[in-house]
Order: C-alpha cells, then structure tokens, then sequence
C-alpha cells in the first residue's frame, strides 16, 4: 500500500441497489430513493455504494449490460415524471401483478417501455420550448455515445431483440448507407430512446444531488468487461476481438476459484488493447468521464484484468482452458488522469491476486477491497481478509453483491469457519451484528455493508450468485423496513467506531494527481 493513504478518514456505507428499493415492480429514482438517503443520515452513514447504472437487458444484470454509457432506463419513476409535468395523469399505475418483493424484468420492461413512449408523446406534442431546449442541449452533450445507443436500441427493437449479430448484413457491419437510411426510418423511435436517456439523467441527477447535499457520497461501479450484445460492441467493433461474423474469438472469464470448481465463463468480448492504445484509450476515457459524471466515486470491478486478464477460447463451455494475457497496465490510468484530471476510484482487487497486481494498485495508489466472508476457513494468517489485516487505505465489506448475505455465508460455512468467526465476533447470537461490528471496528478507511446484511436476512435475500445464469439481481425490501431503530442501532456503532460523519473533515478519496509521474 502507498506511504500516504488516499482514503481520509472513517466512514461507512451501504451498499443497495436501486432496483431492491420499495416501490412498484421495481425499485426507481423516486420518492423511495430519497427516503432511503434520509434514513443513511439519520444511521450515521456517509456512502451510499452502487452496482453499475446501466441499462440492462432481459437477464437484469448490471454486468452485462446493452450499453456502458447509457443509465437504466427501468428506473425512472413515472411518479416523478408525473409531478413534474413529463407524464399524463393515469400512467402512473403499473400493472396489478408486479411482486413487490422482487423484480419480474420482463414485465417491468414492457409496463416501462409504455411509461417512455407516453412521456415521450408528451414531448412531441409539447409546447415548451424550454424542455425541447434542455432535451436538445442533452443530446448535444452526450454526442459521444447517445446517438449510437439510441440507434442500437431502435434497431434491436425493429428485429425483435435479437443480437446485433443476427441483423442484416448492412446494419451488422455498420455500413454508412445503412445507418443513414436506419436514422431516417426509425427518427422517432431513436429520439424516443435518447429521450429515455434524458429523463433518467434528469431523475438520478436529483438523488444525487440531495445525497451529496446530506453528505452521503455515491459509489459507482465499473466493470471491465461489457457485453457482446450491446451498443458498444456493435458500435465500436474493431476494439474487441471478433470474427468476420462478429462473433468473440475469445472471451473473458476468470479460472477455478472461490466460487467454481470449473472457473467462470463470462462470455464477454475480449479487448484489442493495441487498438485502444492507438487510439489514446478514448473510448474507455469517454467512459470514465460518464460514469464520474453520475457519481462521486468509481470502483473498478475486476481491477486484476487490467494487469492480465483470462482468456477463454470462445468455442469452451467452462472457464478451465483458459490463459493469462497482459493487460494495459498503468498506462489506461495515466492516459485517463491526463485527460480527465482526478480520478476517484477504488480498486476491486479480489480473486487471484499477483504481486504484479498489487504493484499495479499501489503505483496508482488506489485503496483495495476486504471481505470479511473471505477471511475465514483457512489456515494463513497473512489472509488480507482476516480483520487483523485490514489497512487504512481499503474498504471492507461484510460481504459483496456476489457474495451471499451475512447470515447466510455463516449458516452454510463449514466448522472451521464458523468456529474461527464465533472466536473473532465472541458469540454466535445476532452474528450479522457482530459481523457488521467487526468491520466497522477495522482498521479500513471505509466500511460498507449490504442492507440485507443490516436487515439480517437469510441466503433468500442474495443479490447474485456467480455462475448460475437465472435468478440473480431480483431482491428488495420492502417499505417499513427500515426502521428509525434499526437506523439508531447502526448509528451508534458507527459513532463507536470512529466513523460518525463530521462536516469539519468531508467524506472522500484523495486522487491520484497525487501520483509521482513517470
């Protein structure tokens, strides 16, 4: 780790998703968001931890995405939309089916979709010059990536959501008579995707803009890989590694670990780091500037990839046969920091971690990330996830997105495990508490915690369960959940632990302008 930690301070978080808040069908950016940032302050917390914002595509992962750049549009709230104006009364009920205890995405998406193309309708017969100003002056601003994700997702609508692989060869290769007559065919459909854009950004912007006004800081996420199907791959193809057909040659995955015997087979294209290099990295520069333009604070999922990366051949079903191919290293970041000055991040530097990666994260002087859950169980006491050995410059989790919940992993956990915890936490009753306890109590500059580990729920409430394809990313909470004593609780072990907020010493990472150059 550096000499000169770049996390200041103590504080703690939470880490929810959007879509688990209350609400209808699905979490959004609506009265329940902000009321979900009340009830940080009033626990004492000082972050409020994302997965990635983007649009999703059937599945509802936020890591394999139909667009990088482009945020959710499931999560605009058609109350708000309503309120102000964007939406006619009599949109705003969704459908009578929606669970209200996980997320259905299919039957979102299409009550949504109606939810768009009704604003969108208010748009095209409006009189006011001022929202066809802003709108206008919102596409112009995103000119980066807004007019091919609009187009992307007109076109995957026009042949039924199928890939962009299975398109007309034309529009497959991107040929310019093609998009042009594409553009002109389907004007209203792509003006009504971007519109979606606009309207999200116009939702998020206001959370966070009230999150930071209550001294709650947003972490976002990156992740390194994107999808094959999606705005970026088709737009950008000559940056990944694809066949005549566009198909993956290779792609990405990480070998047997922790969670698979067999690895994991992502699936996702692999990057033409050369090509990117020629290019200044400017798509990823493009892609750090948005996602900072939506948050305060970026983890870098897989930061490991960036050194060396597993590589599958395309045509294997696991993750076994794979090999270690070099990332690019220091120089993605220093082209980045050139570019965009400051760049908050942290680096999530789990799985099979090298010398050479640590190296990596510390030249850049990035904070990393501990899991309390990956602590225990084995027999090395230079474990960097036992609590003894956390540092300043980390987070520490009790468990992440990918991990089960707290009293789920300790239900499961075999003897050695849950005779090591039981002998850290001095107990076993309330054992999410005295979890919870234990990482605040740690040496890290940050503490972050699950909801569903605070609410103290079970294995059910898991986010995600890496290697199995169905019935991830679908949990909430429901409305009255969380309680004023529930806040009080975490609250005072918060204060207890030193990570209270103090508007004397504001919540933040130190850049790495910071940063000796080479």
């Amino acid at each position: 780790m550096p000499d000169s930690p770049t996390i200041a301070g103590r504080a703690s978080g939470i880490l929810l998703h959007p879509t688990s808040l209350p609400g209808p069908g699905i979490g959004d950016l609506g009265e329940h968001a902000f009321r979900f940032v009340d009830w940080l302050v009033e626990a004492g917390q000082s972050l409020w931890q994302l997965l990635p914002l983007v649009a999703v595509n059937e599945g509802g992962s936020p890591y394999n995405a139909l667009s990088a750049f482009a945020g959710n549009p499931l999560l605009i709230s058609p109350a708000e939309l309503h309120l102000h104006g964007l939406l006619p009364a009599g949109s705003v009920a969704p459908p009578e089916e929606m669970d209200d205890d996980c997320v259905d995405f299919g039957a979102v998406a299409a009550w949504k979709d109606e939810v768009v193309r009704r604003a969108y309708r208010v748009l095209v017969e409006s009189e006011d010059e001022e929202l066809r100003a802003e709108f206008a002056r919102y596409q112009a601003e995103n000119a980066e990536w807004l007019p091919d994700y609009a187009l992307f997702r007109a076109l995957r609508e026009r042949h039924g959501g199928k890939g962009w692989v299975a398109w007309p060869d034309a529009l497959r290769r991107r040929e310019p008579a093609a998009l042009a007559e594409a553009r002109r065919e389907l004007a209203a459909e792509v003006e009504r995707h971007a519109y979606a854009q606009y309207l999200f950004d116009l939702q998020w912007s206001a959370v966070r803009r009230y999150a930071n006004a209550h001294g709650i800081q947003i972490v976002g996420d990156v992740p390194i890989f994107v999808a094959h199907d999606s705005a970026d791959v088709w737009a950008h193809q000559r940056l990944f590694n694809l066949d005549d057909r566009g198909m993956p040659t290779e792609v990405s995955g990480v070998p047997p670990d922790y969670f698979s015997e067999t690895g994991q087979r992502w699936g996702n294209p692999l990057y033409r780091w050369d090509v990117l290099k020629q290019d200044g990295y400017r798509w990823w520069i493009e892609r750090f500037r948005r996602t900072l333009q939506m948050v305060d604070v970026v983890r870098v999922d897989h930061f490991r990839g960036f050194e060396s990366y597993w590589s599958v051949p395309a045509d294997e079903e696991t993750a076994i046969h794979g090999e270690w191919m070099p990332g690019p290293g220091r120089d993605l970041f220093d082209a980045a920091r050139r570019e965009l000055g400051a760049l908050p991040l942290i680096a999530e530097d789990l799985g099979i971690i090298t010398e050479e990666v640590e190296a990596l994260r510390d030249e850049l002087a990035l904070p990393g990330m501990r899991v309390l859950q990956f602590g225990f169980g084995g027999d090395d006491p230079e474990n960097p996830h036992l609590p003894g050995n956390y540092v300043h410059n980390a987070v520490a989790y009790t468990g992440t997105h990918d991990n089960d919940t707290a009293l789920g992993w300790y239900a499961d956990a075999d003897g050695d495990a849950r005779r090591a915890v039981q002998k850290m936490a001095g107990g076993d009753d309330d054992m999410h508490w005295r979890m919870i306890e234990t990482v605040l109590n740690s040496d890290a500059g940050w503490a972050v915690m699950p909801l569903q580990d605070v609410l103290g729920l079970g294995g059910q409430a898991r986010m995600n369960t890496p290697g199995v394809p169905e019935g991830n990313w679908a949990w909430r909470f429901r409305h009255g959940a969380l309680t004023a004593e529930l806040a009080q609780r975490l609250a005072e072990l918060v204060s207890a632990a030193g990570r209270a907020p103090d508007p004397r010493a504001p919540v933040g990472i130190a850049t790495d302008e910071t940063v000796e150059e080479e």
